[in-house]
């Protein structure tokens, strides 16, 4: 074991984010944390890492070589880019701050042993410098693998854009994993390219490092998770197997429970009917009527599952175009007269989803404006004349600011339909403060529902998209990817988020090295299904003494059966265990 957090809460005034949370993490764990926006995610990292401290409960740590990849790393602009890359080794960082000391316990002079001094700081500067020779290369061929220039390692970071920031944080976080018992990631895929995504799945796969990650990369957490954490209302749920295995179980989880409250309700129906119907005749039937008191008072009461937000949206398409919406052949365009792509051609017809990826900088958003009509062409590119083009841009250029998302909404539908557009921002989860609140204090998240929001309800039939996924929750994006499915109109979205891609398009079109080709199927249908994780967890055997069923997988066991329980595994048999149908061996 590593780290234990066992039943740990955290309020901060009046407003409590975590209730209880319980998370044990061993060597080699790979945990999802998941949860909506607000469930307490972050903090719960932070209290893990003793940068917050927990109200009540319990941490427990076995390992201070602990790494972090926060999701807005505050780093000073002046640092370069070797310096934020050399934090990674915590012995480094302590040699630095060792001389340090000793030079300002030198400068500040009186009774100090200058001797000793002297020569503890010429043996701190020895081993820095066999660091800096061992390790220099290392640094170097790490940038290079996510495209950087062995010239960056001098550069600052206040001269690098917020991708190129990412980035170096993601190369900090692949160093790190050779130094760190455990690390910790917060959004680690923001602002990075299916590339450099995958890069870094691969870095992180092949280390023996355990870790815990918060993500809303759906397809991220399926390749890496072999747990998953679920934070909701405070309190926590532990699921064994990727993401997608964890929504099937919870799915399940729920279902199981709304059949035993049902069961629950079933019985404590016909009870209450029949006291009742004794109470009528209490001389009569005195001593069965206290029996079914008694019996009733008995019943093990079971809780409805929450009611899941499972909210739809329905995009209506304008007057439809014709059956070709855009034609390229041999389409090339040009900026600041540099080629970016050449050779693109193109076949979109109505109803089609496309998707388009790429790396950072190949040229995804100049195409784009070139079918905009925004960028000059050479070659032949036609748009239909019936197109009503939708557009939304990852900046969200179109929002004023200084208005509410009420507001916002209210300039796309008509100033006299509030609760029309109140209900068309509750389908994107936007209630109350969030839409009555000027949108200058909104999370760059909630801003990008507005933008969505108000996109959608536009009379259009071809909606062309850049980054619509970004900073967006989970839920949001199951909201989105449903309303785009159901789409009548012709979808273009820019999008480095696989799990989407794979979800809604039927095209893909992929930028690189200065061409634009189109393919028919989704991302994994053209790059194929990654290497499955495997999951690797000892357990404990079990003797089946009476035949049952685990509602978790549905699955009956029989009596004399053994069966191998995982820790992950255990709140399936729970029920089993309590009741006495199972023996450990």
């Amino acid at each position: 074991m590593l780290m234990k957090a066992q039943s740990v809460s955290k309020s901060f005034g009046p407003l409590k984010v975590l209730s209880d949370v319980s998370l044990q993490i061993n060597e080699g764990d790979r945990i999802g944390l998941v949860g909506p926006n607000g469930a307490g995610k972050s903090t719960f990292l932070r209290i893990l890492l003793g940068m917050e401290k927990e109200d009540t409960g319990e941490i427990t740590r076995r390992t201070t070589k602990i790494g972090y990849m926060e999701q807005f790393a505050d780093i000073p602009a002046d640092k370069t880019v070797r310096q934020v890359l050399e934090e990674s080794y915590s012995y480094v960082e302590n040699i630095r701050k060792r001389m340090q000391e000793i030079d300002d316990a030198m400068a500040v002079g009186g009774d100090i042993d200058w001797n000793a001094l002297a020569e503890e700081s010429s043996e701190l500067e020895n081993k820095l410098s066999k660091f800096n020779d061992e390790v220099g290369d290392k640094l170097a061929e790490i940038l290079r693998q996510v495209n950087f220039p062995e010239s960056y390692l001098d550069r600052e970071m206040g001269e690098l854009s917020g991708g190129e920031k990412s980035k170096v944080m993601m190369a900090r976080t692949a160093v790190q994993t050779s130094d760190c018992d455990l690390i910790l990631l917060d959004e680690p895929t923001s602002h990075l390219d299916i590339s450099t995504i995958e890069w870094m799945e691969n870095a992180l796969l092949a280390s023996k490092c355990a870790m815990v990650i918060v993500s809303h990369d759906r397809y991220f957490l399926d390749r890496m998770a072999l747990r998953v954490l679920e934070i909701e209302n405070g309190k926590s749920v532990e699921y064994k197997g990727n993401y997608s295995q964890y929504v099937d179980k919870k799915n399940m989880a729920i279902e199981r429970q709304m059949k035993e409250f049902e069961r629950y309700e079933e019985k404590k129906k016909k009870t209450d009917a029949l006291i009742e119907e004794m109470f009528h005749d209490s001389r009569r039937y005195m001593a069965t009527y206290k029996t079914r008191i008694m019996m009733a008072s008995k019943i093990e009461e079971k809780e409805r599952p929450e009611e899941q937000k499972n909210i739809s949206i329905k995009i209506t398409a304008a007057q439809k175009s014709g059956k070709n919406v855009i034609m390229a052949e041999d389409v090339s365009v040009e900026r600041d007269g540099k080629v970016i792509i050449s050779g693109v051609n193109l076949d979109i017809q109505k109803g089609d989803k496309i998707g388009v990826f790429g790396a950072n900088g190949a040229g995804k958003s100049t195409l784009i404006k070139a079918i905009m009509g925004e960028l000059p062409v050479k070659g032949e590119l036609w748009v239909a004349p019936g197109a009503k083009i939708g557009y939304y841009s990852q900046q969200h250029e179109g929002l004023d600011l200084k208005l509410t998302a009420e507001e916002q909404m209210l300039t796309v539908i008509g100033p006299d339909r509030k609760a029309d557009a109140r209900n068309m921002l509750a389908r994107f989860l936007l209630t109350g403060e969030n839409v009555t609140n000027k949108m200058s204090s909104l999370s760059g998240g909630q801003r990008a529902k507005v933008a969505l929001c108000v996109m959608m309800h536009g009379e259009t039939n071809l909606l062309i998209l850049d980054e619509p996924t970004n900073y967006v929750d989970i839920a949001s994006k199951h909201i989105l990817e449903q309303a785009l499915a159901e789409y009548d109109g012709t979808v273009i979205v820019i999008t480095h988020d696989r799990y989407f891609l794979d979800n809604v398009c039927n095209k893909v079109i992929e930028v690189a090295k200065g061409k634009a080709v189109c393919h028919n199927g989704n991302y994994t249908d053209v790059k194929g299904v990654p290497e499955p994780v495997k999951v690797k967890e000892k357990g404990e055997t079990y003797r089946v003494l009476e035949p049952f069923t685990n509602w978790a997988t549905r699955t009956k066991h029989a009596k004399g059966e053994k069966i191998v329980i995982s820790a992950a595994d255990m709140p399936g048999f729970k029920d089993a265990l309590e009741k006495g149908k199972l023996k450990k061996v």
